[in-house]
């Protein structure tokens, strides 16, 4: 599929950024507007009137925070829960366990379903597939007439017991509640996570199932919209797996939009570490909202199934494993109740915003701090395009000083030193509690915020260098344009090593890739799509397993040989041991389709002939106190450019702040590499 023109579009909860690429010229330009939260589709239309000629526009790949947002405020559908006889407790009693074992205050997270819209119906399937008692169609279609009765049901979840090992009755029981109620759209399990586990397949069917309506509706108005511009044939989203989707199949399945705007900054990490050769990256996307943290390690992002939208809500779809909190520009700073200045999570959003956005906004954020401290250049946020009031961020940020009865640069700093331990919390979840060393990774940062206090966490967190990319301030937007089309497919399949049943695996195994291909090429995609093959195995009486890839197109005994051998490897090289001989489970298998998309050529910059040469100064506010600080822009480095600290580098979209005892040098790329002063010369 060829793509001349791509537009990234990321809908984030203060701004709407956009990245934009012309194959002919090879110029890629970026922008962002202020997001309209009361109906996000108005600020990416206020952003698209940048381009010229709608025409002339091959591809837009959207970004968005629909399902993120409804499943975070719970403003999703009325959800009826359909499933087998005795079992409609089980999104109530879910795991069993406790957030705190000791808090006698503490209550179980509510379900998103209502125990009075739980139906059940007569059926049973065994653990081995097998029917024990068919399906009663009468009591489903007495299911249906109450639900029609009940008149506010607008979504169904159907999740039945095994229904992973053969979906005969689920598939019927979906189907018979769409003849009876053909305005009330249906998840089913089998559809939606045909995985062991009964609450955590049901928690994930009853998800998408609060989804899709909000989602569905969302997508056909966006679709609308975009119709009038002549593009809506020519929109793709972004899924929570970092892989591109045609609208209407990511709205069939709405819960693999949980995470969609987060994963591209993932992605253009991963293109960072093509184009550079740094393997292991962690990064950090800074945004008005939130802060989002990833890695990728060996030049892979990490895939997971593991998530939980509140504790102990799982849904277990494929998505690329960011780590979300509450730290962003327009983080509120307040006062507990024992004295102390905290940060966030609450933000300014972009309604009315920080106080320096003169939008109504009194509270001091993050972004108030730093105009106070010189950081950020009132007359140059947005590139100029935007003027923020700097009497009203001291303002705010004195209202915080005069409550701890300190100076008003001392309590902006405070404020900075709190988000930013704030974030570092967030990047030890990602690397120490993972097993993964600080040292061995390069600190990347994104989002407009994130380039402001990379330094800063550079000298806390133990991590010895960093990265600042292009387009920093619309990155996620950069990585929708150089991501590909994916489709995610995964089963529960129970096998042993000492009684393997190769033939059933590669019979499901083959099936679960043909399900994936066609899903993409249902889509449009067609050209381009290569498989990968996995599957998730343990030693038997593990309660986690490993993921060990299959390269082989077909299993068989000889080849489930060679994964055994695998398996004790990868488990030698996790856990530092391996036990040969014992009996393997494998408890899950796994594809992978994904059509390769054109990417965009990143260009190099010419080679520096002289230092970079500030353009000005200004007094910036660091640790030691006020130090007069030269400022470049950004657009005016190039290759092998050195600049040491204290300096400030605008963009239009960002700056990056350098301490005194750190450098940048600018490569090939473009990009800038943080070190510290020491580092010179290694």
């Amino acid at each position: 599929m060829r793509e001349d023109n791509i537009v990234g579009v990321d809908i984030g909860g203060t701004f709407t950024d956009f990245v934009s690429y012309d194959a002919t010229t090879g110029k890629i330009e970026n922008w962002k507007n202020l997001t309209t939260p009361a109906n996000p589709i108005d600020g990416v239309l206020e952003g698209l009137s940048n381009i010229e000629s709608m025409a002339t526009v091959n591809k837009i790949r959207l970004g968005t925070t629909i399902a993120t947002n409804a499943l975070l405020t719970r403003k999703g559908a009325k959800v009826a829960y359909v499933t087998t006889n005795g079992f409609k407790d089980v999104p109530f009693i879910q795991r069993g366990d406790r957030r705190s074992h000791y808090d006698i205050t503490w209550i179980k997270t509510k379900a998103f379903v209502s125990r009075a819209d739980c139906y059940e119906v007569a059926e049973r399937i065994s653990a081995l597939g097998e029917v024990v008692l068919p399906l009663d169609e009468l009591s489903v279609r007495k299911v249906a007439q109450a639900i029609r009765n009940d008149g506010t049901i607008e979504a169904i979840a159907v999740c039945t017991l095994f229904s992973y090992v053969n979906p005969q009755h689920e598939d019927r029981i979906a189907q018979i509640l769409a003849e009876e109620l053909p305005d009330i759209p249906i998840s089913s399990s089998f559809h939606v996570l045909p995985k062991w586990k009964e609450y955590d397949r049901a928690s994930t069917t009853i998800a998408d199932a609060f989804l899709k309506p909000i989602v569905q509706e969302s997508f056909a108005r966006i679709k609308t919209c975009l119709d009038d511009l002549g593009i809506g044939d020519k929109v793709g989203v972004i899924k929570s797996n970092g892989g591109e989707s045609s609208i209407w199949g990511a709205a069939a399945t709405p819960v693999q939009m949980a995470l969609s705007g987060p994963t591209g900054a993932v992605v253009a990490t991963r293109t960072v570490a093509e184009l550079t050769g740094i393997k292991n990256l962690v990064v950090f996307d800074m945004g008005g909202t939130s802060t989002d943290c990833a890695t990728v390690v060996n030049g892979q992002e990490n895939i997971t199934t593991d998530f939980e939208i509140e504790w102990g809500i799982p849904i277990q779809v494929p998505m690329i494993d960011v780590h979300t909190i509450g730290a962003g520009g327009g983080s509120l700073a307040w006062i507990d109740k024992g004295g102390l200045l905290r940060m966030g999570p609450q933000s300014a959003t972009s309604v009315p915003g920080p106080a320096c956005y003169g939008r109504g906004g009194l509270e001091a954020t993050v972004t108030d701090a730093n105009v106070v401290l010189g950081r950020i250049n009132p007359d140059f946020f947005l590139g100029g395009r935007m003027k923020l009031d700097a009497s009203a961020a001291h303002r705010a940020v004195a209202r915080i000083a005069d409550k701890l009865n300190m100076a008003v640069d001392e309590a902006a700093m405070a404020m900075l030193q709190i988000a930013n331990n704030n974030m570092l919390g967030a990047l030890r979840t990602v690397l120490l509690q993972r097993g993964l060393d600080p040292r061995d990774f390069t600190l990347l940062s994104s989002g407009g915020a994130g380039p402001v206090h990379i330094c800063d966490l550079l000298e806390i967190s133990g991590i010895p260098q960093g990265l600042v990319p292009n387009y920093p301030g619309q990155f996620s937007a950069f990585g929708f344009i150089m991501t590909n089309a994916r489709v995610d497919k995964q089963r529960t399949i129970q096998q042993v090593s000492t009684r393997f049943d190769a033939l059933a695996v590669d019979e499901a195994m083959t099936h679960l890739v043909s399900s994936a291909v066609s899903e993409l090429t249902e889509q449009g995609y067609v050209d381009n799509i290569h498989v990968q093959r996995s599957i998730e195995a343990r030693y038997l009486g593990q309660n986690h397993g490993l993921e060990l890839p299959v390269d082989e197109a077909s299993i068989d005994t000889e080849s489930a040989a060679r994964l055994w051998q695998k398996f004790h490897e990868i488990h030698q090289a996790r856990f530092g041991f391996s036990t040969p001989g014992e009996t393997i489970e494998l408890v899950t298998i796994k594809a992978v389709a994904i059509a390769s998309c054109e990417k965009p050529h990143i260009a190099t910059l010419a080679l520096a002939e002289k230092s970079a040469k500030a353009n000005s100064s200004r007094k910036v506010r660091y640790e030691g106190g006020w130090i007069d600080t030269p400022v470049y822009e950004r657009e005016t480095l190039l290759q092998n450019h050195v600049i040491t600290g204290p300096a400030i580098i605008e963009e239009s979209a960002s700056v990056t702040i350098l301490r005194p005892d750190q450098q940048i040098r600018v490569n090939e790329y473009g990009y800038m590499l943080v070190t510290a002063k020491s580092a010179e010369g290694k």
